[in-house]
């Protein structure tokens, strides 16, 4: 396995299994700003703001995939 280092990690592949490079990690200040919200926020509020995000992204890419005019539609 290769040397992995702060430079040259990719986090989402190295891991999914958890952190794999600890104190050196280098998005430690994330994961702290992250813990903090998940500590100090309601569920409910949490769960709000994931539905909220879901429909927004989901219209987005409706509207993303729509055609540009009805000439579009046609050809």
């Amino acid at each position: 396995m290769t040397d992995l280092t702060p430079e040259t990690i990719n986090c989402a592949e190295a891991c999914v299994n958890g952190c794999v490079l600890g104190d050196r990690c280098p998005n430690r200040e994330y994961v702290a700003a992250a813990s903090k919200f998940m500590n100090e926020t309601p569920l409910d509020q949490i769960l709000q703001l994931a539905a909220d995000s879901f429909q927004k992204r989901f219209l987005a890419s409706l509207e993303r995939d729509r055609p540009k005019s009805s000439q579009d539609c046609q050809n």
